[in-house]
């Protein structure tokens, strides 16, 4: 049985890129699964497709029709059919379940994933984990990436820091950068520890 690890967070957070990096580093180890949903197109599939060295299978897109925080907590069918038909065809280690663009208040039904990150990113601004909401506040893991910005958006990482170790309690965060290997090797750590 795959392990199915859900990734939600705003457009432009950082989930895809965080999905092929995540892969790249866990491929020769595991066997991979990965579902993306996009409301009205297949990109994020295509681009991972392209850009993975995976058989193009093993990466389902998923077409959600609407809001996509829908088709993984309300109407979970169409993603649960893609998880199948991977898990049929390939039994995965693991199986990523990558979100639509969602708001914050996007959570994952756990009848679909055994565990989510939810994803956030500096740049949307120093506000963020004080505005809350239910992926912040309770998914699995909170992911704060691209740290590297901070200098570039106006935002004090310490204090950002401070603010999301006050809304998260003792629930795990990890603040990411493409800039840092060392931010991803814990977010690998984290999820080889699931498994």
């Amino acid at each position: 049985m795959s392990i199915k690890i859900g990734i939600a967070g705003p457009v432009g957070s950082g989930k895809t890129s965080i999905i092929e990096k995540l892969t790249n580093m866990l491929k020769d180890e595991y066997t991979l699964g990965i579902v993306t949903n996009d409301i009205y197109t297949t990109e994020d599939a295509n681009y991972l497709k392209e850009k993975l060295d995976l058989n193009s299978e093993q990466i389902i897109g998923v077409e959600t029709g609407g809001c996509p925080h829908t088709a993984i907590r309300d109407d979970i069918s169409i993603n649960q059919k893609a998880v199948l038909e991977l898990e049929k065809k390939f039994n995965p280690d693991i199986i990523f379940v990558e979100s639509g663009g969602d708001n914050l208040s996007a959570t994952f039904s756990y009848e679909l994933i055994d565990y989510y990150l939810y994803v956030i990113d500096v740049a949307q601004g120093s506000d963020i984990p004080r505005k809350k909401g239910a992926g912040l506040l309770f998914s699995d893991l909170l992911v704060i990436n691209k740290t590297d910005l901070c200098a570039y958006v106006n935002v004090d990482l310490e204090s950002y820091k401070e603010d999301v170790k006050n809304n998260r309690k003792n629930k795990p965060s990890l603040f990411l950068t493409n800039k840092d290997e060392q931010s991803f090797e814990k977010l690998k750590e984290w999820i080889e520890a699931l498994i």
